[in-house]
């Protein structure tokens, strides 16, 4: 008899489990409840909203029947096969079968996921780490799916735990209280979660698993500036107003085929990098959950019109929070851009598991030196990123110049 059979048929209780979302995750935030203890549900009402990587999907009642038990709070981190609800059947209530059902994609929340696998000690069986390193992190009370893993598939080392104790890794005992404790008014401690704890793992890993280097050049940007500005005076309704980055995505487009290692994507894991023809364009975009990568399909096969709908496009659905996956992932080379505030230089962290990024700075009037003259010019810097293990200082240096001589004549970008 299956053990979900055996629920129903001992005590008319159904344990649901936290579905598997695909694409390797394994844990996911349960950032919203639509339903209490106490609470009676019909099949395929909205239970929770649950938070991934790539988007919120809302997991539904795959019967019906009474809330006994909620697996955690809101906003917790629940491993894929824990417990998310517990029901007490209705009636002649039955489980179709043991297998979990894939959730529904939220309203307004697109997202889509394959039905669930079980998982069996969900903290410290998800991660890859030595049976030494996981009596250490029993013995600390450290749940290992909170440390970064520097090894092969993210597999967690002693010095990866180590460093993470030494960074202020969370215990489950609390330190000692402050001598200093009366000096805490007005201080504030906020526990990072929905998107910005994604955002901080990711960034973590991204730093800590690519040797970055980076490399910053100016770019003379008059010509482009007056030919954009002719262009939008030249537009018409349909067409979207032109900005800077359609520009640089067209440019790349030129340029990369000469560095093939620079529009791809790493498999350190297996060691294994794959470089694309096709040019797909992360733009890195704020929006009111924090930083998130919309992705411009196709680059290649744009033109400059189709380049500004397309961006403008990707980037609203990003930052309305309704951007399914397949505009959220996929990109082979990223551009970030602060606009108006984006400073003199950045040093932009890679997307992993992408080779290399290129940081748009605000363009600003400047005098140059021009054939010996000292000249007013529209000036701008590009700040480019790369994977030392893939990309030679020297091949990222050509890429920007390449980039550097198309953006400098702006001819060149349509040739």
């Amino acid at each position: 008899m299956k053990e979900a059979d055996r629920d129903v048929a001992d005590c008319r209780e159904f344990s649901f489990k936290l579905p598997d979302l695909g694409e390797g995750i394994v844990e996911s935030e349960v950032s919203a409840w639509h339903v209490s203890v106490g609470d009676h549900v019909a099949e395929d009402e909205p239970l929770a909203d649950v938070q991934t990587d790539k988007a919120i999907v809302e997991v539904t009642a795959p019967v019906a029947g009474r809330i006994v038990a909620l697996g955690c709070g809101p906003g917790e981190v629940l491993a894929v096969g824990s417990e998310l609800v517990r029901f007490e059947l209705e009636g002649d209530a039955t489980p179709a079968s043991s297998a979990m059902p894939s959730p529904a994609p939220a309203p307004g929340k697109r997202g889509s996921a394959p039905s669930a696998k079980p998982a069996s000690d969900p903290v410290y069986q998800q991660v890859l780490a030595s049976p030494s390193l996981r009596k250490r992190a029993r013995e600390a009370s450290i749940n290992l799916a909170d440390v970064p893993g520097s090894g092969p598939r993210g597999r967690i080392s002693h010095q990866d735990f180590d460093a993470f104790i030494a960074a202020g890794g969370s215990l489950a005992v609390p330190p000692a209280a402050s001598p200093l404790g009366e000096l805490r008014e007005g201080v504030r401690e906020l526990k990072l979660s929905g998107m910005r704890r994604v955002i901080a793992r990711k960034m973590q890993a991204s730093k800590r698993n690519i040797p970055h280097y980076s490399y910053v050049e100016e770019v003379d940007v008059t010509e482009l500036e007056a030919l954009r500005m002719h262009l939008n005076a030249q537009r018409d309704d349909a067409q979207s107003k032109l900005t800077l980055l359609p520009f640089i995505m067209l440019a790349l487009v030129r340029v990369v085929p000469g560095f093939s290692h620079c529009n791809a994507r790493f498999d350190d894991a297996q060691e294994v990098l794959t470089e694309f023809d096709a040019v797909h364009l992360g733009v890195a975009t704020m929006t009111d959950a924090g930083l998130l990568v919309p992705v411009v399909k196709h680059c290649e096969k744009l033109d400059i019109w189709q380049a500004a709908a397309e961006l403008g496009r990707v980037t609203s659905l990003a930052r309305s929070g309704k951007a399914p996956r397949d505009v959220l992932g996929g990109a082979t080379i990223t551009v970030s851009s602060l606009g108006a505030i984006g400073g003199v230089a950045t040093t932009p962290i890679i997307n992993a598991p992408e080779t290399a990024i290129i940081g748009v700075n605000k363009m600003q009037q400047r005098p140059v030196v021009r054939n010996g003259e000292i000249v007013v010019r529209t000036m701008m810097n590009l700040s480019a990123s790369f994977d030392h293990r893939i990309v030679d200082g020297y091949d990222g240096a050509q890429l920007v110049q390449s980039l550097r001589t198309r953006l400098e004549n702006p001819g060149a970008i349509f040739v």
